[in-house]
This record gives structure tokens, C-alpha cells and sequence, in this order.
């Protein structure tokens, strides 16, 4: 049976009804765009916060997370001045922050570490696999310059420490010289990161230099501090002195997308990742 032109009108208006109706469905229940957190400071958190970012991004689809490295000072600066969401930090606030910038920091743990010192592979196979809290004093003082007076060969040491404002430099100066803002004299190079660290030991045949345990192994060798290693299980264990809380923080109450990356973070799945990125979980 032919059909009119008025059944035609009818039925077009409801297919065009029915495909506005689908294409309203889809914009509520698919987000047409994302918000951005933003992570900046510790060198130290990085690889953990990049590995579980790019996990989490592509996991959901409301937010994008994006991490940069800038130092622990640099990111808890950034917080506070709104530049970022979350700051990634080695080592916990200190009063001349709270001083500065008030009391509204937010703090979340995210993982366990440890300042280890690490040598070349020639030092360390010549012998050196201890030194003491006073030994290392005195080569970051610049008391001791050779490695024969630790027992060691008959070699200069080459003194790496780590740049103005990064946590693990500040903790290291706090453990080892009593003082956050200690001179270093006996340094001969400032590293930018751990990774700087790492390359430049592994680089030396003098060399002796700090670093997060994530980093240790591929041509860097970890002594023991006043005889204890620094291990998966004596930083668990709180045996390892220079064991260290990692955190995140934000500046007041966390935005929704950095509260979910957190709760992500310190979760199951961001707990493996930080296995996984040679941390120890929380």
C-alpha cells in the first residue's frame, strides 16, 4: 500500500526526533572534555607519580594528569602560589614554609624511600662498602679528599651532592651535618636530579654520591651507613636510618581530579606501581 506524504512527513520528524534525542544521550553520558591536574617538585616522586599517572589517564576519562620535575621546594612554591595542584615532595614541610606560606597545606603519604650512598663500582670493590656518619661528614666537609683515608685506594674523591631546594639534599644535610642549610665544601659537583646523580657515579671511578633507593643498580654500587645497607626490608623495617616518608601535598583541600588521582595513588593499584618503580609501599 503506497504511502502518503503525510505518513512521509510523520515518519521523517520522528527519525529526526529519534537521532536528536540519541545525540543529546550521548554528549550527557560521554564527557566532551577533560580537566587538567598538575603535578610539579621532587625529582625523587617523579618516576612514581608518572608511572601512576599514565596508568590513571588511561584508566578514565575526566581528568589529565601531568607531571613535571622542579625540586621539592620548587613544587611546595607552586602550590601555594596556585601554579599547581599538588606538589611532589622527599621530605616533609619544613617551619620556614608554614611560616611563609600558613598552615593550609594538605599532606598525603605516598610511599617509603630511602637516601642511600652509593660509590663506583672501583671504590666499592676496592673495599669501600661502610662508611660512618662521621666519615661521610667529613667527605661532604671536606675534611677527607682521598679514598685512602677511609679505606680506600690511593684516589681523589669526586663529591656529588644534590641542588639548592631539593628534599633529599635537605634530609641528607639535616642527617648527616645536623643542619638543612650545612656547607658542603668538599662537593665537586650539584646534581639536578637523582637520575644526574646516578650518571655521574656510574660515569666515575672516584666518585660517591646520594640518591633515592629507586635509583640504585646500573652501574652504581650502595654502601652501608654506620653498617646497615640500605634494603627493601631495612627500610620497611625502620632499621635503615636515613629511611624517608615520599608525599604528596596540595594547598587546602585537594581539587576534585587531584583528590582522585591521590585516592588512586594511595590505593591497591598506585601501592603496586610504587613497588613496581623500586618504592616501598605505604
Amino acid at each position: 500500500m503506497p504511502i502518503d506524504s503525510h505518513e512521509v512527513g510523520v515518519i521523517r520528524k520522528i527519525i529526526i526526533i529519534s537521532l536528536i534525542a540519541l545525540s543529546v544521550a550521548f554528549i550527557l553520558l560521554w564527557p566532551t572534555s577533560t580537566k587538567d591536574v598538575t603535578i610539579s617538585g621532587s625529582s625523587t616522586v617523579m618516576p612514581l607519580a608518572e608511572a601512576a599517572a599514565e596508568v590513571f589517564n588511561l584508566e578514565q576519562h575526566q581528568y589529565v594528569v601531568t607531571v613535571t620535575a622542579g625540586g621539592t621546594g620548587a613544587g611546595i612554591l607552586g602550590i601555594a602560589e596556585r601554579k599547581y595542584d599538588i606538589a611532589m615532595a622527599s621530605r616533609a614541610l619544613t617551619e620556614d614554609e608554614t611560616q611563609r606560606f600558613g598552615s593550609n597545606f594538605r599532606e598525603f603519604k605516598v610511599g617509603l624511600d630511602g637516601i642511600s650512598l652509593a660509590v663506583s663500582e672501583k671504590i666499592y670493590q676496592a673495599g669501600v662498602k661502610s662508611l660512618s656518619r662521621e666519615q661521610i661528614r667529613k667527605i661532604y666537609s671536606g675534611v677527607v679528599t682521598n679514598w685512602k683515608q677511609v679505606g680506600g685506594p690511593d684516589e681523589d674523591i669526586y663529591v656529588i651532592a644534590r641542588e639548592e631546594g631539593s628534599g633529599t639534599r635537605d634530609d641528607f644535610n639535616e642527617a648527616i651535618l645536623g643542619n638543612r642549610t650545612a656547607e658542603t665544601s668538599g662537593v665537586d659537583t650539584v646534581a639536578n636530579s637523582g637520575a644526574e646523580v646516578k650518571t655521574a657515579i656510574s660515569g666515575s671511578d672516584e666518585a660517591i654520591g646520594y640518591l633515592g633507593f629507586n635509583y640504585l643498580g646500573g652501574g652504581v654500587r650502595a654502601i652501608a651507613f654506620d653498617g646497615i645497607p640500605p634494603s627493601y626490608e631495612n627500610i620497611k623495617l625502620d632499621i635503615y636510618e636515613l629511611k624517608r616518608q615520599l608525599y604528596f601535598y596540595t594547598f587546602g583541600d585537594p581539587t576534585p581530579g587531584a583528590k582522585a588521582f591521590i585516592d588512586f595513588v594511595q590505593g591497591p593499584e598506585g601501592q603496586k606501581i610504587a613497588t613496581e618503580e623500586g618504592f616501598i609501599p605505604i
